[in-house]
């Protein structure tokens, strides 16, 4: 596990791949975004933007967040404080998408002296390189001392 001592501006990691399976995108659209474009084949290649079925930007976001919590192993867990998201591309059924996450700024906490607040930025691309979502993302993060801490008042 990560603290924040262990991590520096620049640091990168890349998560394994995850399928968009067309059964997938049309399950998550029906219980979370039921859009013609993410739920009917005919209607969505009609569409003037997407021409074809296209996973809710959601579903990216939730992939992306579960990617994240495989190849950013924060100790305490991803505690997210602030976030911004764009989604240049739609994903489709049949990509594989992997995440690209780099550390950009690490601040200290000027009031909790046991954590701080670090920023990534995260890529999600698909296996042609196409950025399917692109975020900057503040977590908090916990110093070793805090561990210490616990650990001595269980």
């Amino acid at each position: 596990m990560l603290y924040l001592e262990d991590l520096k501006v620049g640091d990168r990691f890349q998560s394994q791949n995850y399928e968009m399976t067309l059964e997938e995108i049309k399950s998550f659209a029906g219980k979370y975004d039921p859009q013609v474009f993410h739920m009917d084949e005919d209607a969505a290649e009609e569409h003037p933007i997407f021409q074809g079925i296209a996973a809710s930007g959601w579903h990216t976001s939730a992939v992306t967040m579960r990617l994240w919590t495989e190849c950013l192993p924060i100790a305490h867990g991803l505690i997210g404080s602030e976030t911004s998201l764009r989604w240049p591309k739609p994903t489709r059924p049949g990509d594989f998408i992997h995440v690209d996450v780099e550390i950009v700024a690490i601040h200290p906490s000027k009031s909790k002296s046991d954590r701080g607040i670090v920023t990534y930025i995260t890529q999600a691309k698909n296996q042609h390189g196409d950025v399917l979502l692109i975020s900057t993302t503040k977590v908090v993060v916990f110093k070793k001392e805090f561990k210490l801490c616990q650990d001595r008042t269980v």
